[in-house]
């Protein structure tokens, strides 16, 4: 505990002196919360991916890249009066001890606990509403997925899977209605309404739709990878060959990774 306080306060006396007005960084003395917000997004992302790739070597690199980002908003935070690192430290600190009564507290674990403290402090901060405090800043299928859990949560929710699973068959059929009208607008209304359901179908099956979706980002990456690998053996690109050549190449490589002949 000793070395972890020691590097904190010298991580926060480095970022002082990035800050300073007349010995900081130029870049750094510039900076103010809405330009530094997306970094600590990036960082997060990063983290997420070294997770992904189990580099373990390379991961408390990439932790420490979001501490920065942290103690970045905590020291302008401090520049204007409006709070500091120990305010935040403090602040984490006293909710998860609110949150967890059945550890700091002689409460006994209820089901719903988390998201019954999360209401309260809504309700704390004057936010009404069943979908208040869902950050609109957040990926798109997340939100999505954490909007329809929020309604599930007062019973606006679909028995099963397979019941989302016939919504999101009904969905494609009006994107297609629309596809055919050509009204750019409405297909994009329709085709919002696909990508929402899906978001909700993965919630019922438990999953996260953004990792269902990097999953998938991945798998076309080697595969189409792979492709221009087959392409290549013929002398050809992908830019001179036919989309036949590029779907027999594609079938050929799922066949490998199918350990088929």
């Amino acid at each position: 505990m000793q070395d972890a306080a020691q590097a904190l306060s010298r991580l926060l006396d480095i970022m002082a002196r990035l800050r300073d007005p007349v010995s900081g960084c130029p870049w750094d003395r510039e900076q103010d919360f809405a330009s530094i917000a997306p970094y600590a997004i990036e960082e997060a992302y990063e983290i997420e991916d070294t997770i992904a790739r189990q580099d373990w070597t390379a991961l408390p690199d990439e932790l420490g890249d979001l501490l920065l980002q942290v103690v970045y908003h905590a020291r302008m935070g401090e520049e204007a009066g409006l709070f500091d690192f120990a305010t935040v430290a403090g602040m984490i600190g006293d909710k998860m001890v609110r949150r967890h009564p059945h550890v700091f507290g002689d409460a006994a674990l209820a089901p719903g606990q988390w998201e019954d403290g999360k209401e309260q402090e809504r309700l704390a901060r004057r936010e009404s509403g069943t979908l208040a405090g869902i950050p609109t800043a957040l990926p798109a299928l997340l939100r999505a997925r954490k909007l329809s859990a929020r309604a599930a949560r007062v019973g606006f929710d679909w028995p099963d899977a397979k019941d989302v699973a016939e919504k999101v068959d009904e969905e494609i059929a009006e994107l297609k209605v629309e596809l055919d009208s050509g009204d750019r607008e409405r297909i994009a209304d329709e085709l919002g309404d696909v990508l929402f359901t899906l978001a909700t179908l993965a919630r019922k099956l438990d999953m996260d739709p953004e990792a269902c979706l990097r999953q998938a980002n991945a798998k076309f990456t080697r595969r189409f990878t792979g492709v221009e690998h087959h392409l290549a053996e013929r002398g050809q690109t992908p830019a001179d060959s036919t989309l036949a050549d590029m779907e027999a190449a594609w079938q050929a490589v799922k066949r490998q990774e199918r350990g088929e002949a």
